[in-house]
C-alpha cells in the first residue's frame, strides 16, 4: 500500500512547521503536503526544551510552544495542519529512501511517493558511548534533543531536589542545561575539555564574562579533561562521574551535551554529501534536483564567507525552511539564499546575540565587568562578526547592519574608541562595499556588493534582529 504527495518534508523539527506555514501562505492545495516525522507531536520550537520547558515554576508546556510562535507567527497545532489538509504522519520513522524512484519507505510498510522531498531531518545528539563511555541508558544520565529527552530530565531533576549534577559539555545545550538545573536549585558542576566554554564561538575574554556570572550563580568548572566512567550503585543509578584527570565527582544526575550528527543516514551513497550534511545549492536543492534540504542536515554556500557551511542553530533552521518553499513554488522570483550567520542565547538574566564570522582580529568594547558589552571581528581590512550582550532591539539590528555591509576598517583604535557607536552609525548610512577576501583560506566573494546590495542586505538583517527581539520577549513570558 501507498500513498503519493506532491511535496513530502521528511522530519518534524522546527524547520518543518515553518515550511508548512510557509507553503499555506504560498496557497498549497489540500493533500498535497505530507510531513513524516518519528516524533509522536507536530511540529514545536526545540529551543524552549533547553529553557522554559525546565523552569520550576510556569513550565512551557505544549500546545504553547508548536511552532511557529517562534516567530509572532500562528500556532500550528494539530488541528492547524487538519484544516489546511496537510498530512502528518507522526510516530513514524522512514526505513530507506530511493530518489531516483522518488519513495519513500516507512518503518510501517508504507510507501510514500513525492514529487518534492524536503529533508528536514535535523540531527542526533552524540552519545557517551561514542566515545567509549558505556553508561547511557541509565536512569539518571540525561540527555536533551526532543521533546521525550525534556520530559525525562524534568523528571529526574524532580527527583533530586538540591542534589548534585554534572553537566557533560560546554556549548549551548550544555549552558542552558546547567542555567535551568540552577533555577531548579541543582548543584551543578560543569565538565569539558576546551579552555572555555562556547569555545566555538566566545574568544577567551567573552567566555571569562559568563563563567564569573555562572561561579556567582553557584557553578562549578572542571575544564581542561573529560569524563571516563561511571560508578554505578546496586540499582544501576550513577553515582559519580570519573574523569580523565583522576578526580571524581559524586553525582544524583548528569547532563550531557557533546554535540550533535546530521542525520544523512538515508541518502549517503544517493546524494552529495559535505561538512557532515547534505550538501546544496543557493537554492538549498541537493544533488538530485528533487530533494532539497533545510536546517541542521543542510550544507549550504554562505554567500557572507564565500563557502559552504552547515550551522546548527534555529535561526537558520526558520530562514530556510522558508526560503525552500519559495524555491520550490515561485522559482523564476526566488533568488539564492543569502543568509547572515546569527546566534543567540538567554541564560538567567543574560541575552546575547552574534552575527556573522568569529575570524580576525577581535575589538572589544563596553564594560565587561558591568551589563553590557560587545566586540567586532575585524577579517583582512573588513568588519565581518559583531557580538553584544545586554542590547536592546535598535543595537542589535545596528550590529547586524553593519555585519552585513562588512565596512572597511582602517582604523581599529578608532573602532574600540567608538565601540557600539560605530555600528549605530554605519547602519544609517549603508554604503556600497567592494569584494572582499573574509577568511583566511583565501576564498573570494564571487560578485561586488553594489549599492542595492547593501540595501536589500539591511533590510533582511533588520528583519532577523526584529525577530530576535520579540521572539525573546514572548519566550520571556514562559
Amino acid at each position: 500500500m501507498g500513498r503519493a504527495f506532491v511535496y513530502v518534508i521528511l522530519g518534524g523539527g522546527v524547520a518543518a512547521g515553518y515550511a508548512a506555514l510557509e507553503f499555506v501562505k504560498k496557497g498549497v492545495s489540500y493533500g498535497e503536503l505530507c510531513i513524516i516525522s518519528d516524533e509522536p507531536v507536530a511540529p514545536y520550537e526545540r529551543p524552549a526544551l533547553s529553557k522554559g520547558f525546565l523552569l520550576p515554576e510556569a513550565a512551557a508546556r505544549l500546545p504553547s510552544f508548536h511552532t511557529c510562535v517562534g516567530a509572532n507567527e500562528e500556532r500550528l497545532t494539530p488541528k492547524w495542519y487538519k484544516e489546511h489538509g496537510i498530512e502528518l504522519v507522526l510516530g513514524t520513522g522512514v526505513k530507506s529512501a530511493d530518489v531516483k524512484r522518488k519513495t519513500l519507505l516507512t518503518t510501517t510498510g508504507e510507501t510514500i511517493s513525492y514529487k518534492f522531498l524536503i529533508v528536514a531531518t535535523g540531527a542526533r545528539a552524540l552519545k557517551l558511548e561514542e566515545f567509549g563511555v558505556s553508561g547511557s541508558d541509565a536512569e539518571n544520565v540525561c540527555y536533551l534533543r526532543d521533546i521525550a529527552d525534556a520530559n525525562r530530565l524534568v523528571n529526574v531533576i524532580q527527583s533530586c531536589p538540591e542534589g548534585n549534577a554534572v553537566v557533560i559539555g560546554g556549548g549551548y545545550i550544555g549552558m542552558e542545561c546547567a542555567a535551568s538545573l540552577v533555577i531548579n536549585k541543582i548543584n551543578v558542576t560543569m565538565v569539558f575539555p576546551e579552555e572555555h566554554c562556547m569555545a566555538r564561538l566566545f574568544t577567551t575574554k567573552i567566555a571569562n564574562y559568563y563563567e564569573e556570572y555562572y561561579k556567582s550563580r553557584g557553578v562549578n568548572f572542571v575544564k581542561g579533561t573529560v569524563m571516563s566512567s561511571f560508578d554505578f550503585d546496586s540499582n544501576g543509578k550513577v553515582t559519580a562521574v570519573n574523569l580523565r584527570d583522576g578526580s571524581t565527582l559524586s553525582v544524583e544526575m548528569v547532563v550531557v551535551g557533546i554535540g550533535i550528527r546530521p542525520n544523512t543516514g538515508l541518502f549517503e551513497g544517493q546524494l552529495t554529501l559535505e561538512k557532515g550534511g547534505i550538501k546544496v545549492n543557493g537554492m538549498l536543492q541537493s544533488s538530485n534536483s528533487s530533494v532539497y534540504a533545510i536546517g541542521d542536515v543542510a550544507a549550504f554556500p554562505v554567500k557572507a564567507f564565500g563557502e559552504t557551511r552547515r550551522l546548527e542553530h534555529v535561526d537558520s533552521a526558520r530562514k530556510s525552511a522558508k526560503h525552500v518553499v519559495a524555491a520550490i513554488m515561485e522559482p523564476d522570483k526566488t533568488g539564492e539564499f543569502d543568509y547572515l550567520p546569527f546566534f543567540y542565547s538567554r541564560i538567567f538574566t543574560l541575552s546575547w546575540q552574534f552575527y556573522g564570522d568569529n575570524v580576525g582580529e577581535v575589538i572589544y568594547y563596553g564594560d565587561m565587568s558591568g551589563s553590557a558589552f560587545g566586540a567586532y571581528w575585524v577579517s583582512k581590512g573588513h568588519l565581518v562578526g559583531a557580538f553584544l550582550e545586554g542590547g536592546n532591539r535598535e543595537e542589535y539590528e545596528a550590529i547586524a547592519k553593519v555585519t552585513r555591509l562588512r565596512p572597511a576598517i582602517e582604523d581599529l583604535t578608532e573602532l574600540e574608541r567608538q565601540g557600539l557607536g560605530y555600528a549605530v552609525t554605519v547602519s544609517q548610512k549603508p554604503v556600497a562595499s567592494p569584494a572582499v577576501e573574509v577568511r583566511a583560506s583565501d576564498l573570494l566573494l564571487e560578485k561586488p556588493l553594489y549599492a542595492w546590495h547593501a540595501t536589500a542586505g539591511v533590510i533582511i538583517a533588520a528583519s532577523i534582529a526584529a525577530f530576535a527581539y520579540f521572539y525573546g520577549k514572548k519566550r520571556r513570558r514562559w
